[in-house]
């Protein structure tokens, strides 16, 4: 009796709470203003998640130009809501900071839809602060962000390029001209009464779902991605759509791969790549195969500035395929192949169709790097030590210039010029003919070089970023 008694409670109280919210609504809507959400009072978060600076990276042999980077950006954030204005704290001497702790949470009239936001993004100087570039025709970015549908247009929307909710500054070209170009992640997102994230007005009006109930992983129209992935990105929830084989921007990964790349902060309108990356444990001597952090920041910059994404799996992520291998001093192409089955086609079987796949070991029986599968391929850490010990050599840049190079094999590059043995070194012919062609992909360049080529001289060079094939590491040859 006193369960049911209970139970005939709660069901009064939500009864209640209902008819109280349709009377809000319609006094609203006498009154000649509509409350966009009457369950909540609603407020807007501004969340700036990563700030990264993009410079150009290549060794001081090399370098035509003289840039100084002797000390790090001193970032900070603007972020004006409605006129409100917000600042972060300094981060002093840094280039790169992840899951920055700083967000904004305004209280914003319910019966007003567009919400006005500014992200700037500072670098501190005692003779001056700087403006960095995270636009496009503008240092800053402005937009717009709808109380109704959840969404946000103007200097970055949905289908953007640089993708939705990341800025990059190098969008207006300067990716060479060293402009303070960053790129900065961030999000925009309400209260919301059922917390899936959904707003109440597009619920209500849109979708007839409930927005009282957490829809989160409903998916109505089985096409196998749930209802708050299809309205992040612009889709019907409720019209079957065969995601399986959209690929909008064409990067070979397949819109339910990005939902299920989530977690990576894939994104189905810009390019992603995925590289999954495989070390090997110690030596006995406590000789390391790990490539460098440094090195990593070379590669997401290089690739990231060019608005294709790269994601390294190295263990960061909660559903990590990466693996330690154990220590094996000379590795022969069947333990590679080995290496491959047992440690990376030994995880989902989506994985293959998303991840291109690099592997440390400590020293291969034949080179130094080499490519053994469309999407596969190993780097050697006791070669890329050797070539760190040479005079001019950045050990950094000698990491990451050879694993884009083998990177590079994955995308189906040819031809190569440059990629033979007549062209390594100053005083073969080679390395003086194929000079036009300045991409770490040409042996004259790799190790020192962390870029492939724009296409830009005049003979003898290749734009590899436009060639550059995204589907081909779907092929399964080994």
């Amino acid at each position: 009796m006193k369960k049911n008694i209970k139970k005939w409670l709660c069901v009064g109280i939500v009864a209640l709470f209902v008819l109280s919210a349709t009377m809000v609504v319609s006094s609203a809507q006498t009154s000649g203003k509509q409350d966009f959400d009457p369950l909540v009072d609603v407020e807007i978060t501004v969340d700036i998640q990563t700030i990264r600076a993009f410079d150009k990276y290549e060794s001081q042999l090399h370098r035509l130009e003289y840039v100084d980077l002797t000390s790090d950006p001193d970032f900070y954030v603007k972020v004006f809501v409605n006129d409100q204005e917000f600042t972060s704290e300094i981060w002093h001497d840094t280039k790169y900071l992840y899951d920055t702790p700083f967000s904004v949470t305004v209280d914003v009239p319910d019966d007003e839809e567009m919400v006005d936001v500014i992200i700037q993004l500072w670098d501190w100087n005692e003779n001056g602060d700087r403006l960095c570039d995270i636009g496009d025709e503008t240092q800053d970015a402005s937009v717009m962000y709808s109380i109704k549908t959840g969404h946000w247009t103007c200097d970055d929307e949905l289908q953007d390029p640089s993708g939705y909710g990341r800025l990059n500054g190098c969008d207006d070209g300067s990716m060479y001209r060293h402009e303070r170009d960053c790129e900065i992640w961030f999000s925009i997102y309400q209260n919301d009464f059922d917390s899936d994230g959904i707003p109440y007005w597009t619920e209500v009006n849109e979708y007839g779902s409930d927005p009282m109930i957490d829809n989160t992983g409903d998916d109505d129209d089985f096409d196998n991605v749930p209802i708050e992935w299809e309205w992040k990105w612009g889709y019907d929830p409720f019209q079957i759509e065969n995601h399986a084989s959209l690929d909008p921007e064409g990067d070979s990964i397949d819109n339910v791969e990005e939902y299920l790349t989530t977690e990576y902060s894939s994104d189905p309108f810009r390019k992603d790549v995925f590289t999954e990356l495989d070390q090997m444990s110690a030596s006995p001597d406590g000789e390391e195969s790990l490539l460098p952090e440094k090195a990593k920041e070379l590669l997401f910059t290089v690739f990231n500035r060019q608005n294709i994404v790269y994601h390294l799996d190295d263990g960061r992520f909660q559903q990590s395929g990466s693996e330690m291998i154990g220590f094996d001093e000379l590795t022969s192409r069947g333990e590679l192949n080995s290496i491959y089955y047992q440690h990376f086609l030994n995880g989902p079987n989506w994985r293959r169709g998303v991840f291109h796949y690099g592997v440390l070991v400590y020293q291969y029986e034949e080179v130094n790097g080499c490519a053994f599968g469309s999407n596969c391929f190993q780097v050697s850490s006791a070669g890329m030590e050797e070539k760190a010990n040479e005079f001019f050599l950045d050990r950094d840049i000698v990491y990451a210039s050879a694993y884009m190079h083998e990177t590079g094999h994955t995308f189906g590059f040819w031809p190569i010029p440059g990629h033979n043995q007549w062209s390594k070194y100053p005083w073969q012919i080679g390395w003086w003919m194929n000079r036009p062609y300045k991409s770490c992909m040409n042996y004259g360049y790799m190790y020192t070089t962390v870029d492939y080529s724009d296409g830009s001289r005049l003979f003898g060079d290749y734009d590899d970023w436009e060639r550059m094939d995204l589907s081909y590491f779907e092929d399964s040859w080994m």
